[in-house]
C-alpha cells in the first residue's frame, strides 16, 4: 500500500504557481527525499498532503484516505513537523508537549521525557525563552513523541547544531526500521542522499525526476576535470562549468565519443572522468530544464 499517493496535485494561489502536476507514490515503509531549493514548492506540497491547504486540481492520498475529505483522520496518523515552528511564547515547553498529546488523546509522557533527555530539551523554559534551534526540538518532540505511522517532516533540521542532528536522524532510522514511513522535505542533499531510499527532485513547482536514491546519479552525465588549463573551452554538452585556477570542472551530458573529440583539439597536462555526487546530479537536472 501507498503511504502517500498523488495524482496530478496543482495548487496556484491566485495566479501565482505552487505546484503544478505532482504525481507521487511513496510505499509504506520508504524513507523518502523531497529534494528543491527553497520555492521550488517542497512546503506547498506538504501542506496540500495535509489538507491544511486546499489543491486547485488534482488529488492527493495519505494512506489511501483522501487529503481534503478525510483531513482529521490522517491528521490523527502522522506526526508533521513544519519548516517554521510557531508555538505560544508565554506557555512552557513541557506544557506544549503535554497539549500536543492531549489534543491526541494519546498518554506520551514516557516518551516525551526520552526525547527531551536525548534533545537536552529544558522542559521548564517559556517558549519566548527559547532559540531558534530549541524551538525546533520542541517541534520534534511534539511530532514523535506519538510514535505515528508516518512523519512528514519539512526542512526538519534547520536552526539543529551537527550533534543534535545527527541524534534526529538516528531517531528516525530507528523508527523507520521499525516499520514507519519517513517523508523528508530538504534542500540539504547530503541529509537526503546519506539517509533516504528514495527521492524525488522538483523544480518550480513541478517534480523533474523519482527514483532511489542510488539511481538518481544514473542520468548519463559524467563530471570531468581538465588540469593545466585556466578557461573554459566551447564543448556541447557541458554543463555547471566551474573554473579553479589551472583547472575546470564540468558537467557533461553527451555521447563517449563526442567528448573524446572534443578534448583532443585540446591542450591540458590531465583529466579526470567520474560519476557525479548527487549536488552535481541535482544540478543537472535543474540545467537540463533551463536548456
Amino acid at each position: 500500500m501507498d503511504a502517500v499517493k498523488t495524482e496530478n496535485l496543482t495548487k496556484y494561489y491566485g495566479k501565482a504557481r505552487g505546484i503544478n502536476n505532482v504525481n507521487l507514490s511513496i510505499k509504506e515503509g520508504d524513507f523518502f527525499g523531497f529534494i528543491g531549493p527553497n520555492g521550488a514548492g517542497k512546503s506547498t506540497t506538504v501542506r496540500t498532503l495535509l489538507g491544511l491547504i486546499y489543491p486547485s486540481s488534482g488529488r492527493a492520498e495519505v494512506f489511501g484516505l483522501d487529503s481534503v475529505r478525510d483531513k482529521l483522520e490522517i491528521l490523527s496518523r502522522i506526526g508533521y513537523l513544519p519548516s517554521e515552528i510557531s508555538l505560544y511564547n508565554g506557555m512552557k515547553v513541557k506544557e506544549i508537549i503535554e497539549l500536543s498529546a492531549n489534543l491526541r488523546k494519546t498518554d506520551c509522557k514516557k516518551e516525551a521525557a526520552l526525547l527531551c533527555d536525548m534533545l537536552e530539551l529544558d522542559t521548564s523554559k517559556k517558549i519566548g525563552e527559547l532559540s531558534l534551534g530549541n524551538r525546533k526540538k520542541v517541534g520534534i518532540v511534539c511530532a514523535l513523541q506519538h510514535k505515528p505511522e508516518l512523519y512528514i517532516l519539512d526542512e526538519p533540521t534547520s536552526g539543529l547544531d551537527p550533534l543534535m542532528q545527527r541524534e534526529f536522524f538516528s531517531l528516525l532510522k530507528e523508527r523507520n526500521e521499525a516499520g514507519a514511513t519517513v517523508f523528508l522535505s530538504s534542500h540539504i542533499l547530503s541529509e537526503i542522499e546519506k539517509y533516504c531510499k528514495t527521492a524525488a527532485v522538483i523544480r518550480d513547482g513541478c517534480v523533474v525526476a523519482c527514483d532511489k536514491v542510488s539511481n538518481l546519479g544514473h542520468t548519463g552525465a559524467k563530471r570531468v576535470c581538465l588540469r593545466g588549463i585556466s578557461q573554459m573551452p566551447e564543448i556541447e554538452g557541458a554543463t555547471n562549468i566551474k573554473n579553479n585556477h589551472d583547472s575546470v570542472t564540468f558537467l557533461y551530458v553527451g555521447t563517449p565519443s563526442q567528448l573524446l573529440t572534443s578534448l583532443s583539439a585540446l591542450k591540458f597536462d590531465d583529466f579526470t572522468i567520474t560519476d557525479p555526487d548527487l549536488e552535481e546530479v541535482f544540478m543537472h537536472y535543474y540545467s537540463k530544464e533551463e536548456n
